[in-house]
């Protein structure tokens, strides 16, 4: 199954979230609805709002009001990724993504961020509309995490001694709890039991760990028009990725000596040098591994699933999500 068909099994609740999502951008304010239409419009696969509808959908045929909640619950989920994006291109002075401007770079940090907060606001307001006490407490305390582990990464930009433990913490806290809240929301809103909703939200977290490893991957795999944005991103703002820390581990002295340079200063004097450390130290297949383990265990929590074309989307998804380049 390819990733095409992962969205055909929900494409017609995929297309009402779509549709909910333009309507929820409204504002009588003209800047916030230029911006806001711009970045969502921006090439995104919507991984987390399909997230939401296939796990709602795997547990159980879905009643109208089911329906309508899920889908809510997938703009919420949405607006939340996409506020975080806003902020992290701020925070981390990034020029492109997906291919376009980003929008700070289009119109400046501040408008960025107000409209990052617009979208977080207008997220809970749909999230009180949806009425899902449990749904709350569980997105209340997904993005209260998702900010610690953007706070944590900054902490670690810059500092080569990072452990690898570390690393996996924020790309837990920082991405794969949002993957995880998809999934757990989505289970929610479909009445699902306690077994289907914890093995839901183990495939969510073990999926978005997954996948940001491969994103990491790609910053030294893949070109800036794969990729969406500049090569060396992640080494030109000091970010010890898992690529980098295995390098710092196993690659040869001045593989070493390159990479912690890079991450002290940020710099990109030397990138043609570390990817071709990073590739030759066994950096790249390490981090495929990881990836590929998570995937795995993504794929054997949801066994407990009765089998539909959900759960096949679902297994599909932790695959593709190993496999992409983009």
């Amino acid at each position: 199954m390819q990733p095409i068909q992962i969205h055909d099994v929900v494409a017609n609740e995929f297309g009402q979230v779509n549709d909910y999502i333009v309507s929820q951008l409204s504002s009588d304010i003209p800047l916030i609805e230029q911006i806001g239409y711009y970045i969502i419009s921006n090439g995104g696969k919507r991984l987390r709002p399909l997230l939401v509808l296939l796990a709602a959908k795997s547990c159980s045929e879905l009643a109208d009001d089911k329906l309508k909640n899920a889908i809510k619950m997938a703009t919420i989920i949405e607006f939340i990724h996409t506020s975080t994006l806003l902020h992290d291109d701020v925070v981390d002075e990034s020029d492109m993504r997906r291919g376009k401007k980003t929008a700070n770079e289009e119109w400046g940090n501040a408008p960025s961020v107000l409209v990052g907060d617009f979208l977080y606001s207008r997220a809970f307001q749909i999230m009180v509309d949806v009425g899902n006490m449990p749904c709350m407490e569980i997105l209340a305390k997904t993005t209260n995490i998702i900010a610690e582990g953007e706070v944590q990464q900054l902490i670690n930009c810059g500092d080569p001694d990072t452990s690898e433990a570390s690393y996996l913490k924020v790309i837990q806290y920082k991405t794969a709890k949002l993957f995880e809240g998809a999934a757990l929301c989505g289970a929610v809103v479909a009445g699902a039991n306690a077994e289907q909703q914890e093995a839901l939200r183990l495939y969510g977290m073990y999926v978005g760990t997954a996948f940001q490893l491969i994103d990491d991957i790609m910053d030294y795999t893949s070109t800036a028009e794969e990729m969406g944005k500049s090569v060396g991103d992640d080494l030109s703002e000091g970010k010890p990725t898992l690529p980098l820390i295995y390098t710092m581990k196993h690659g040869t002295d001045d593989a070493k000596e390159r990479v912690r340079q890079a991450i002290l200063t940020g710099g990109l004097d030397q990138l043609e040098d570390i990817i071709n450390d990073v590739r030759y130290c066994g950096a790249i297949d390490y981090t495929q591994q990881q990836a590929q383990q998570q995937a795995d265990l993504a794929i054997e929590a949801i066994q407990p699933l009765a089998e539909s074309e959900y759960k096949d989307a679902l297994i599909a998804l932790a695959h593709a999500s190993v496999k992409r380049r983009n």
